[in-house]
């Protein structure tokens, strides 16, 4: 696990560590058997719903300045959304807002873009190390 860690994050402990060093009981969801996968896929989800409204506010600039607020086309396709609480499978609801049944994480990826584009002008520019 640690040259997991070490490989794929780029991080060690500070000291050794043995089976006795149990830190990860130290968080609820953890001893409290409550699954993560909620919440990567909320996160996945959050940024396809946030295109989408984007997109039906008739939002064309970056994705990371789009506000919905007072948007009532948005607010209604969302609304519509919502209103089919659990009647309908989770793909049928996810359909009606984005016009999409298939989770789609391109939309993170869209959000971040300007940052991305940034950090590697930063990288190139600075010839910071990358990687571990």
């Amino acid at each position: 696990m640690v040259e997991l860690r070490r490989k794929y994050q780029g991080i060690v402990p500070p000291v050794e560590r043995t089976e006795a060093d149990f830190d990860a009981g130290a968080k609820y969801h953890v001893p409290g058997n409550v699954p993560y996968a909620r919440y990567f896929l909320a996160r996945i989800l959050q940024f396809q719903f946030q295109r989408a409204l984007c997109h039906e506010a008739g939002f064309n600039g970056p994705l990371h300045r789009c506000s919905i607020y007072g948007n009532k086309v948005a607010g209604e396709k969302l609304n519509k959304m919502l209103a089919m609480g659990q009647s309908k499978p989770w793909p049928e609801a996810l359909e009606t807002l984005t016009g999409d049944k298939q989770m789609d994480a391109s939309a993170l990826a869209d959000y971040f873009a300007p940052l991305k584009a940034w950090l590697d002008e930063q990288n190139k520019a600075n010839h910071y190390p990358v990687g571990w």
